[in-house]
């Protein structure tokens, strides 16, 4: 880590808004496969969910698993999908939650141009039209509690990160 930058993708196997952005994810990794950085994906689960969740995507890029999202909520994030750039001190130079294509463009334009790189056309005609991201889940696919106030994670009011309106409580 210290040789090398990292762009990373992070993503939650228990919710379909990290699995809509796979495809669209591992186009953008694989444009940076070549350049000076590290490319990979950073997913909330164990080595077996990880594998069942990515299928091929973990045998072609870096993969790393963190099963009580430790790192993923150590670099800020508190909702999948997101991407995210670090340096080799390591610190986080820019980072995006959900999928919003500007700001993955941010991040990506800002790697692009400190590897000197080509930068992925982002959104391309294939990716999904924007949406907010899901609350990170722990590894038994519950909602990871940001506020004070926790619903059981699973249905549309919890998802929607209005967990006061829970409708299991």
């Amino acid at each position: 880590m210290t040789s090398f930058h990292l762009l990373l993708v992070v993503l939650d196997p228990f919710t379909h808004q990290s699995s809509w952005i796979v495809k669209t994810a591992g186009r953008i990794l694989n444009n940076f496969s070549g350049a000076d950085c590290r490319v990979g994906w950073v997913v909330a689960g164990n080595a077996e969910q990880t594998k069942s969740f990515l299928g091929p995507w973990c045998e072609n890029l870096l993969t790393f698993t963190d099963p009580d999202s430790i790192f993923i909520r150590d670099l800020g994030f508190t909702e999948t999908p997101g991407i995210a750039h670090i340096n080799q001190t390591p610190e986080l130079i820019a980072s995006a939650q959900g999928w919003d294509p500007k700001e993955w463009q941010e991040v990506v334009v800002g790697i692009a141009d400190q590897m000197q790189w080509s930068k992925p056309l982002i959104p391309d005609v294939s990716d999904p039209t924007p949406y907010s991201g899901a609350r990170l889940t722990d590894i038994d696919g519950n909602a990871i509690s940001t506020s004070p106030i926790s619903g059981c994670g699973k249905c549309s009011a919890c998802r929607a990160g209005v967990p006061e309106k829970c409708e299991q409580t």
